[in-house]
């Protein structure tokens, strides 16, 4: 059912993690807490609003962290930029 949850930092990542990226690895982790693929409609609300809030939560966190030994420009700024 689930895929593995890629590292989106360097030196994992060559360059700066996207958008896209971000939301993908937001949606495998809401699938693999909920247990569910793709949800029954009447919860697809609850179910996106959850990958959403954890995208930002990455963004964020991605966007804070600050990677030793990562070239100059890594670690500061919001991914994706």
């Amino acid at each position: 059912m689930c895929r593995s949850i890629k590292t989106l930092r360097p030196p994992a990542l060559a360059e700066e993690a996207t958008e896209d990226e971000i939301r993908a690895a937001a949606l495998q982790y809401v699938r693999k807490v909920s247990g569910f693929r793709a949800p029954a409609a009447h919860n697809r609300e609850v179910f996106d609003k959850a990958v959403e809030a954890i995208a930002g939560a990455t963004a964020e966190l991605l966007g804070g962290l600050e990677v030793r030994g990562a070239p100059a420009g890594r670690g500061s700024g919001a991914p994706g930029a």
